[in-house]
């Protein structure tokens, strides 16, 4: 027996991709298979443009109907696309927000506590009493001219106070500051007394050990008016180191010798640790005192340098070392803890 299939007609056809074209858009499960289906039923090689380009062809009566028939199935397959690939990206949306969910309800990643270095936490210290007492924080270069680092302050060329300082000499008379005392000269030549200004800043010399650094930090400090004694000094002194090192510290002056001070003191305060007790203290090593730095009352040949009448005005200047004063205060056995950048040792302040 033989059978025998009647051809599809036009409308047959059409209706038929029709129907292919809207299950395969339901089939598709992301919006790649859904961009086939469209390429397969609806781009230039599809079977529903096949017909299209062939209706100039059919007889008159056909050709209105196959328009129309084709029309209406490419707006019901362009409307089903639409519709899923709205119903797509949704799905994808929601796939990646519950991806990339966070929980809210968990607790956060805690940012580690940062700490002041020891050195600032003095200097910070040492400024605040200052300026508590009326003085202004004044700043200078720290690559200085000649002039202002040696010569202002009595040392002219040749002086043997120079030998004192292992400096640091630069091209065209210029040096690393070897103190924060040049700081005091520019002031003084800007501004008329009186004068109360505390100078934090960095300085260099060519030292290395375990107490000394070839860069340091220094406070020092300057008072200029009328009738300024070695009284309103050592008070001063004795004021900061209290606020400092604690109320029970006591200070001691020893002569010494600067050459822009005169007199000249060296400021040493008692031992935080042993008060004077211990011979085998490791701070004090038993002399139950330990040196801060050097102060003085500020040399008449100074005052005239900058212009200041020294029949009339005395004053008073000092300088500390804030990596030294961090040692007392902390119990810090080597200066160079302070620039080794330690982490473990940073994190105790």
């Amino acid at each position: 027996m033989c059978y025998h299939n009647a051809p599809m007609s036009t409308a047959d056809r059409i209706e038929t991709l029709k129907t292919e074209a809207l299950a395969a858009v339901e089939r598709a499960d992301s919006t790649a298979a859904l961009e086939e289906a469209r390429v397969r039923y609806l781009g230039r090689s599809s079977g529903l443009v096949e017909i299209k380009k062939s209706i100039g062809s059919l007889p008159v009566e056909e050709k209105k109907t196959v328009g129309r028939s084709s029309n209406e199935a490419t707006r019901a397959i362009e409307g089903a696309l639409r519709e899923k690939v709205e119903r797509l990206a949704a799905e994808e949306r929601e796939a990646r927000l519950r991806e990339e969910a966070v929980d809210v309800t968990l607790p956060g990643v805690p940012f580690p506590k940062g700490s002041f270095h020891p050195t600032q936490i003095v200097i910070d210290d040492v400024v605040d009493f200052f300026v508590g007492l009326g003085y202004r924080v004044a700043e200078g270069p720290e690559v200085e001219t000649d002039y202002y680092n040696f010569t202002a302050l009595g040392i002219p060329p040749g002086h043997p106070a120079r030998s004192m300082q292992d400096t640091f000499f630069l091209d065209d008379g210029l040096v690393m500051r070897t103190h924060t005392s040049p700081v005091q000269v520019r002031t003084m030549l800007a501004t008329e007394p009186p004068v109360y200004v505390v100078c934090p800043g960095r300085t260099y010399r060519r030292d290395s050990d375990p107490t000394h650094t070839p860069m340091f930090n220094q406070i020092e400090g300057l008072a200029v008016d009328r009738e300024i004694t070695l009284a309103d000094l050592k008070g001063t002194l004795a004021a900061m180191a209290r606020h400092v090192f604690g109320e029970s510290v006591e200070i001691r002056l020893r002569p010494s010798y600067f050459q822009f001070t005169e007199p000249s003191v060296e400021l040493d305060v008692s031992c935080f640790l042993c008060g004077g007790r211990d011979s085998s203290c490791k701070v004090c090593k038993g002399a139950g005192w330990l040196e801060m730095g050097g102060a003085g009352m500020v040399d008449p040949e100074v005052l005239g340098n900058v212009g200041y009448d020294a029949e009339e005005y005395t004053g008073f200047a000092f300088g500390f070392g804030p990596d030294r004063m961090a040692m007392v205060k902390f119990g810090i056995p080597d200066l160079r803890m302070f620039f080794e950048g330690d982490l473990r040792f940073l994190r105790q302040f």
